[in-house]
């Protein structure tokens, strides 16, 4: 974000966060994405530094804050120094408002200290293998039996599946419903017996974020454990989808200004037919297209990011953001990589690293295609 949108104190923060990936991200990422998973001692060190549950109560080890630039300033630093595959975002924008808007009083002493601290990772399993920005296709079901859930499905693409120990689970509670009370929230825990977990799903890019599937086979969870209403989970779901839509327009805004600014500097050394490639009129007229582009995505992005500050941002301002901010993002990237030529499919080269993890932004948080239905719905069509 520009200085200009920023307070003192959040400008101070954002320093903050800089030097946490310098020091704690940086000289380990390269081995988290061998490992195909984020070592969990760098959550605990995000924990220590307080970048966990930035909005959660201080008495829970939260940072009592709810303004979200804060946690816009981390989405925005991972995403500009390529590391996104750490899933802060996922943590404190994705999994943290439902836990803070949801638990009641028993379960968040059960769940927010650990979630603060970065003893307790989470994961929202939402995406099943026949349903996937379609909320109405889930199919993973649960049954009340006396005091339990007995839970019983799949889902499939989860980021932070394996090391999750608790899982906020979107199940059907009731079949003869589409959209509203079809839908509950239950939260798994790491030692339930009949659930597991799949390998490691081996994708193109977001090396260091572990995806895998989750299996329930009549999991018995107990009542205390469903967030919110029986039914409610719908609803929830379309509360909180704005936010983390948003979460992926700054870092797709993010992530484009730092490629961008990385191809503008290799443009003006890199030498061919005697001249640097910034020389070339085609050339230039290319990076002053997507500087334009970027320029233009920033201060929208910023905008958005004020709107919901002050509670403005809603479902079709959201779907908006997401979807143009990382289909720029997407065509910026392969601009960029084009334009370093034969270097640009070496992924020593932040550029190549960027192409394989850009491309998974304009489908998670709900596909762009879902994005322009939702907005085209808004125009009465």
């Amino acid at each position: 974000m520009r200085d200009a949108v920023l307070t003192e104190d959040q400008l101070a923060f954002r320093d903050t966060v800089r030097a946490f990936v310098r020091r704690e991200v940086l000289p380990h990422y390269p081995a988290w994405e061998e490992a195909g998973r984020v070592d969990r001692s760098a959550w605990l060190a995000a924990g220590r530094q307080g970048l966990l549950g930035l909005d959660m109560p201080a008495e829970y080890g939260g940072g009592d804050c709810a303004d979200y630039r804060f946690a816009a300033l981390i989405t925005e630093e991972l995403a500009r120094t390529g590391t996104a595959g750490f899933a802060l975002a996922l943590h404190n924008d994705i999994i943290g408002p439902y836990l803070l808007g949801l638990a009641d009083q028993q379960q968040r002493g059960r769940w927010l200290p650990g979630f603060c601290s970065g003893g307790t990772l989470a994961a929202l399993a939402l995406t099943e293998p026949g349903a996937g920005s379609d909320l109405a296709g889930v199919r993973t079901s649960a049954r009340r039996d006396g005091d339990d859930y007995v839970l019983t499905g799949s889902k499939t693409l989860i980021s932070n599946a394996l090391q999750a120990d608790i899982v906020l689970v979107a199940a059907v509670t009731d079949p003869a419903r589409q959209t509203r009370g079809r839908l509950t929230l239950l939260v798994v825990e790491r030692d339930m017996p009949g659930f597991t977990r799949g390998p490691a799903l081996r994708k193109i890019g977001l090396h260091a974020q572990d995806t895998a599937e989750l299996f329930f086979d009549e999991v018995r969870v107990p009542a205390a454990n469903r967030l919110g209403d029986e039914g409610g989970g719908w609803q929830y779901l379309m509360r909180h989808l704005p936010r983390e839509r948003l979460s992926i327009a700054v870092a797709a805004v993010a992530a484009a200004e730092a490629v961008l600014a990385e191809t503008i500097a290799y443009c003006r050394d890199r030498r061919v037919f005697g001249r640097t490639l910034g020389e070339f009129q085609h050339v230039r007229f290319e990076l002053a297209e997507m500087s334009t582009e970027v320029e233009i995505a920033r201060t929208y992005a910023d905008q958005c990011v004020l709107d919901h500050v002050a509670g403005r941002l809603d479902e079709v301002g959201a779907a908006r953001a997401k979807w143009w901010t990382t289909d720029l993002q997407r065509r910026v990237v392969d601009r960029c990589l084009q334009l370093h030529g034969g270097y640009g499919y070496l992924v020593e080269y932040p550029v190549a690293r960027a192409y394989m993890d850009t491309r998974m932004m304009p489908i998670y948080g709900g596909t762009n295609e879902i994005m322009k239905e939702i907005i085209g719905r808004s125009l009465g069509l």
